[in-house]
């Protein structure tokens, strides 16, 4: 049975998975001259429809000039698709880090490329901001540390392994919490942490023939909506 779906029809499907695509999309022709773009890509850019087309893509993509547009459409003759790391341009002059994935299509002329571009801003802004707070947390004169719901540890720094006597992380994660902080009413805190309360303490410590006054903080290690285990800090005072 002939189908009645025509060249039309598929163009328009086409476009309508486009309008509703995440990631911004740019469509172009064999030598890089843009055909089409998704309203994602006009968000990322800056840029209208009418303000771009038959533009290079080097224009929004800075480096991919008409020779490596032809290298790439050589490589995608053995390959399903190809990733570039880039940096993309929008049209009041910032630029922002992508992943850029280029495959061929034949759905609008046959050889034609699709350039879909994620932002990834976000990410790299939270991988700086997360080796930010490691290195903080490494550096801190605080002992800090995690534990597991279990009461076990998760994590620890060198001010907490010095303070409590470890030789190294890996000797403290082999302790529990209740090893650790015997003392009243640790245990009873622990437990107000993991059901949702920031609760704190001031303990005498006993070292070797002096005693140290510390505060010890305690607070629910959430991820997401679920929480994990307690985190916490002692400060002597």
């Amino acid at each position: 049975m002939p189908s009645n779906i025509t060249m039309k029809d598929h163009r328009s499907l086409f476009r309508q998975l486009l309008a509703g695509m995440y990631d911004a999309v740019l469509i172009t022709d064999p030598n890089g001259h843009l055909l089409e773009l998704n309203p994602r890509a006009k968000e990322f850019l800056l840029y209208e429809t009418d303000e771009v087309m038959d533009s290079p893509v080097g224009r929004f993509i800075p480096g991919v000039t008409p020779e490596i547009v032809q290298r790439i459409r050589s490589g995608l003759a053995q390959a399903r698709h190809m990733m570039l790391d880039a940096n993309c341009l929008r049209k009041d002059g910032t630029a922002f880090s992508a992943e850029v994935t280029v495959s061929l299509i034949d759905l609008l002329d046959p050889g034609d490329l699709v350039f879909t571009i994620r932002n990834t801003e976000r990410r790299r802004r939270q991988i700086e901001a997360f080796r930010t707070k490691e290195n903080a947390y490494a550096v801190s004169q605080a002992a800090l540390f995690a534990c597991g719901d279990d009461g076990k540890f998760r994590a620890a720094n060198a001010a907490f392994l010095e303070m409590f006597g470890f030789d190294s992380e890996d000797d403290a994660l082999k302790a529990e919490f209740c090893e650790v902080f015997d003392d009243e009413p640790m245990a009873g805190l622990f437990e107000r942490a993991l059901k949702g309360e920031t609760v704190g303490v001031r303990l005498t410590a006993q070292e070797e023939d002096d005693s140290q006054d510390v505060e010890v903080q305690l607070a629910p290690d959430v991820h997401g909506k679920k929480t994990v285990g307690v985190v916490g800090s002692v400060v002597r005072v």
